[in-house]
């Protein structure tokens, strides 16, 4: 698939192809299905249904796995963060990820209609944090833990103590 030494491996019961589908659909550009694979005869019961599907969201590859149902499932302890250059950015990808059955999470925190965790986080919250002017880091913090989709607006506001 790449050259690329870790890629990230997703566990979905029979919505792999779907849900590849689906990432490549929301983050665009430089985004794409590679391949697909599918379940040969060793398998008689998946013989012919997509295996995996690896795909690359934003340069970055990935493999998703139709592996039946298990004991397995998706939950916070595993998430894709995605570095925003913008509120619009945010306000787009947020959109389109809580869409059609996703739950919005606190603090910038989402998950997709997969179950996957997502965080969506504006570059400007990762600049104030970096911040020397601690207070001011403080007040930005105390305003992101009341937010769901996070504020750039309302985070800077903060910041500044105004």
């Amino acid at each position: 698939m790449s050259a690329q030494k870790i890629t990230t491996f997703l566990w979905f019961d029979d919505q792999a192809e779907e849900a590849a589908g689906f990432y490549v659909s929301v983050f665009g550009g430089d985004s794409r299905i590679v391949e697909t694979t599918r379940y040969t005869e060793t398998f008689p019961d998946q013989a012919g249904r997509v295996m995996t599907v690896d795909f690359v969201l934003a340069g970055q590859h990935y493999t998703a796995l139709n592996g039946g149902k298990q004991d397995f499932s998706f939950n916070e302890s595993i998430s894709l963060s995605v570095d925003c250059a913008s509120q619009e950015e945010v306000d787009d990808l947020w959109a389109k990820l809580t869409a059609d059955g996703g739950e919005e999470g606190p603090c910038g925190w989402l998950k997709d209609k997969y179950g996957l965790s997502w965080q969506i986080v504006p570059r400007a919250l990762r600049e104030i944090l970096s911040s020397e002017d601690r207070a001011g880091v403080d007040r930005a913090v105390g305003a992101m833990m009341k937010m769901k989709k996070l504020d750039v607006a309302g985070l800077r506001k903060a910041y500044e103590g105004s």
